[in-house]
């Protein structure tokens, strides 16, 4: 019970077997020994932190709560941010996948896809859809003709996706100084451009990045932006940044030639320190990137959580037909050799997107590390005696497995929803006693 207490109920704990020992360097005295064999079955549970909600509940809202604190330093200061960067220029874009083929839409309570007459493609399937589909409906985000679908680009753009984000980045510095009247070498030597992106699937399963963006110096958050470079202008030039990204992939007999860009559909909306009717605030913007790191594939409905080593686990996924598709695309490409480098096959539970859920340039804000380290240090977990320069610690740790026995995944289960309550009520009663919400994290 205590164990599983002290990992907060996680669903699939690892277990590590071995000792830590904290010596004085002068004299050699032994000050802390810690050993596995007097814990039960000689092994320490430690939690799995996987950010997804649908595979460990408690690991993810922790996670969750890391992301809040680490996009929102990002944007009020604070973890080693200077406070200041409020007021650096800063906006939320949102870059999304082009179109690979009609899919059904959910449209406000409008018509689908209205298309006068009764035209049909190639293969017999009408080219419009007049109905009006619901949030819910499974129709949408499945293509109006599958066989008219672009199976393939759609993978490759996930697959490049990465190469697709370097080139933006790449892109913004000379279009930033075009826009502020500078050489892209002065403009590097006077600012910097911070962020921290997400990805997000859409319900035709096609990834769109959210990236918050910020200004600094020169020399990093320490640093104001010069005064020619203002939100504005950076909202400007993400979007022609991003209008002007082109990766033409090699010729290929079976695939063509794939040229690939970003989505028409893109969003740069600044963020302002002194709020405003229309403005995001800095605590919905962090809540709204937090909220989907942790989503898993059942949440988005696209691909799986975890990996495929069997094509026969394609067809008995449960998923819909489209994304059943893209993963079985993914397979097939990876047998080409010249798609051999994007291992594809070992992609296609993410419908061949390789990229991280969340990633930030070096100093934008904090790290999981240091945000994982405090939380320990606040928790008593790290003892001062190793913290002492006059001291050395030696560890020796082993992999001793992984999961609950049936019997101890109940108590587990249990006890999570018993934080989750006691987090349920104490939210309420700071709610009652400050009169309004509080933000997430």
């Amino acid at each position: 019970m205590d164990q599983i207490t002290a990992t907060g109920g996680c669903a699939h704990p690892v277990h590590l077997s071995g000792h830590t020992t904290t010596r004085d360097t002068r004299t050699g005295e032994v000050l802390h020994h810690y050993d596995t064999t007097s814990e039960p079955f000689e092994r320490l549970p430690v939690r799995c932190r996987n950010r997804r909600s649908t595979v460990c509940e408690p690991c993810s809202r922790l996670h969750a709560g890391d992301t809040y604190h680490l996009v929102r330093a990002g944007l009020t200061g604070g973890k080693t941010v200077p406070e200041d960067v409020r007021h650096h220029p800063r906006i939320f874009a949102t870059l999304t996948a082009p179109g690979f083929g009609p899919v059904h839409r959910a449209n406000n309570g409008k018509r689908c896809n209205p298309r006068r007459g009764s035209g049909q493609c190639e293969h017999g399937r009408a080219l419009g859809c007049g109905l009006e589909h619901g949030d819910a409906d499974p129709l949408v985000g499945q293509p109006l003709c599958p066989d008219c679908y672009d199976y393939a680009g759609h993978v490759l753009w996930h697959a490049h996706a990465g190469r697709l984000w370097k080139a933006f980045t790449d892109n913004l510095h000379h279009h930033l100084a075009t826009r502020t009247g500078q050489t892209r070498t002065a403009l590097r030597r006077t600012l910097r451009i911070s962020y921290a992106k997400v990805a997000e699937y859409q319900r035709r399963a096609a990834v769109h990045v959210h990236a918050v963006m910020r200004l600094d110096g020169a020399s990093g958050p320490d640093e104001p932006p010069p005064p020619s470079a203002d939100a504005s202008a950076l909202a400007d030039s993400v979007r022609s940044a991003a209008a002007a990204v082109h990766l033409t992939l090699p010729y290929h007999p079976a695939l063509g030639e794939h040229e690939l860009r970003w989505g028409v559909r893109l969003d740069a909306r600044p963020l302002r320190a002194d709020g405003g009717p229309e403005t995001l605030t800095d605590d919905a913007v962090a809540a709204y990137v937090a909220k989907y790191v942790t989503k898993g594939a059942t949440d988005t409905g696209a691909g799986l959580d975890h990996r495929i080593d069997n094509p026969a686990h394609i067809t008995t996924a449960p998923v819909t037909p489209h994304v059943r598709t893209l993963m079985a695309t993914c397979w097939h490409l990876s047998s080409l050799p010249e798609l051999e480098p994007l291992h594809l096959r070992a992609w296609a539970h993410t419908l061949g997107y390789r990229g991280h859920i969340l990633t930030k340039s070096r100093v934008y804000s904090t790290t999981y590390t240091a945000l994982r380290e405090e939380r320990a240090q606040h928790r008593g977990a790290h003892s001062t005696i190793a913290d002492d320069p006059g001291t050395v610690t030696e560890s020796q740790w082993r992999y001793a497995g992984s999961g609950h026995t049936p019997g101890a995944a109940l108590i587990a289960a249990g006890i999570a929803d018993d934080l989750a309550r006691n987090r349920e009520v104490a939210r309420d009663a700071s709610n009652t006693a400050t009169g309004g919400a509080v933000g997430t994290g």
